[in-house]
């Protein structure tokens, strides 16, 4: 187990705003908490707000904390959010999390419930692969030829892959992902995707008992609505599902006023204006 003291500054942990409830936001793969500097203003006044890295993160200072052994499942990163929980005295917050931090959430949720009072999954998946009753977006060899551009030349496949990830309209979003996946190590970013992409936490979702808010885009290439579909389905606890109208993985940096307006619904109270 990790110092405590240690990973909460060895991760950037930080927070913002005044109020006594806490949102905890976390990033997913390939990015890192400055991905949400356009939201976070909107919850300062109401909410306690807490930030971080994940150790894969390319803002990470400390390169030996992301162990491909480790983190070669979604359990150490949950128990790593869970050791930052304990140590900056957080309980039952709204845990805010993206792409793969959805179902480190979920996952969180379980080994200690009381941490939690609402799980809010932004583009979450519990699988990327298809199987004949399951549909995850990708074929088996769509990850091997994605996992195969990211190892002979990682620059490109960040910069393509940046292109389909956000809206290829949206030119500040594709280079504000563009320039996350570079700051990323390639080996870390490659090693990371395979942890990511042959994922299936399908089973899980069954235990999850707090409530939960799936937040999907009309036009995600990374997480189709079916995915979305089969976790407000097999989820235990109460699920919503909300729909933002943008193209992309990415709404925080593409429709950010439209994810504001979502989650204030989610919360149910009137957020200042910015």
């Amino acid at each position: 187990m990790l110092g405590q003291k240690w990973l909460s500054t060895a991760l950037n942990a930080r927070t913002q705003g005044s109020g006594t409830e806490a949102i905890v936001f976390a990033h997913g793969y390939g990015t890192d908490q400055s991905i949400w500097d356009k939201i976070t203003p909107f919850f300062a006044e109401n909410y306690h707000v807490v930030l971080f890295d994940w150790p894969f993160s390319g803002a990470v200072k400390d390169e030996s904390l992301y162990d491909p052994v480790k983190y070669s499942s979604y359990e150490a990163f949950a128990d790593d959010l869970i050791t930052l929980m304990d140590q900056m005295d957080l309980k039952d917050v709204t845990f805010l999390g993206h792409s793969m931090s959805g179902i480190i959430g979920c996952l969180a949720s379980i080994k200690r419930p009381e941490l939690f009072k609402r799980l809010i999954l932004l583009g979450a998946s519990p699988r990327y692969i298809n199987t004949n009753d399951y549909e995850g977006g990708f074929t088996s060899s769509d990850i091997e030829q994605l996992l195969g551009n990211m190892e002979s030349n990682y620059e490109k496949w960040a910069s393509s892959f940046s292109l389909l990830a956000a809206d290829p309209n949206n030119e500040p979003s594709v280079n504000k992902v563009q320039e996350c996946f570079k700051r990323m190590r390639a080996e870390v970013a490659v090693s990371l995707a395979k942890t990511v992409f042959y994922s299936d936490y399908r089973d899980i979702l069954e235990k999850v008992e707090i409530p939960c808010t799936i937040i999907q885009t009309s036009s995600d290439m990374v997480v189709p609505h079916s995915a979305a579909l089969y976790m407000e389905k097999k989820i235990k606890g109460k699920v919503t599902m909300e729909v933002i109208d943008t193209i992309g993985h990415f709404p925080q940096l593409t429709a950010h006023l439209q994810l504001v307006d979502v989650l204030k619904g989610v919360l149910g109270f009137s957020l200042t204006q910015i």
